[in-house]
Formats: C-alpha cells, sequence, structure tokens
C-alpha cells in the first residue's frame, strides 16, 4: 500500500474479527485472532474489553492506550463480500 488510510468506523465481529470502513470506501475484514497473546492485546483478551473497540486518530484504539497501526490494519485485512 502506498497511501496510507484512515479507519472511520469499527464493528467487532465474532472471534476477535474487526468490521473496518476506511477512509476510500472500501470494508475490510481484519482477524485479531493471531494478535490476541502478544503484548499489549493480551489485556484485551476478554471479549467485554475488545469490544470496546473504537475509531480515534484514524485507528482501532481500546482502553488502556492499546491501538492498532492502520497500515497493519490495511495491508493484513482482506475485502468484506456483501
Amino acid at each position: 500500500m502506498d497511501v496510507l488510510l484512515d479507519v472511520v468506523q469499527v464493528e467487532v465481529g465474532a472471534d476477535y474479527t474487526l468490521i473496518l470502513d476506511f477512509e476510500n470506501g472500501e470494508r475490510r475484514i481484519f482477524d485479531m485472532q493471531p494478535y490476541m497473546d502478544k503484548k499489549p492485546f493480551m489485556k484485551i483478551k476478554d471479549a467485554r474489553l475488545f469490544a470496546q473497540a473504537r475509531v480515534d486518530y484514524g485507528t482501532v484504539v481500546w482502553p488502556g492506550n492499546i491501538d492498532i497501526a492502520p497500515e497493519t490494519l490495511y495491508d493484513r485485512s482482506v475485502p468484506l463480500v456483501a
């Protein structure tokens, strides 16, 4: 990816997935499962905490100053097929 795209909306899906809307209009799904046993994401492994995902500063954030880079979210997500 050559251009850094901001996340404009996030929905929490099943099994630690994030449904993401990017500023270019793309809707993509990102699987957080591979990250959940690594720092700092271990802190949000509880489903109630994970569900508190929200968009701030163009990326996805959680309570406790936990975030993930928007380029990671875009590059490692797949288009959501309607």
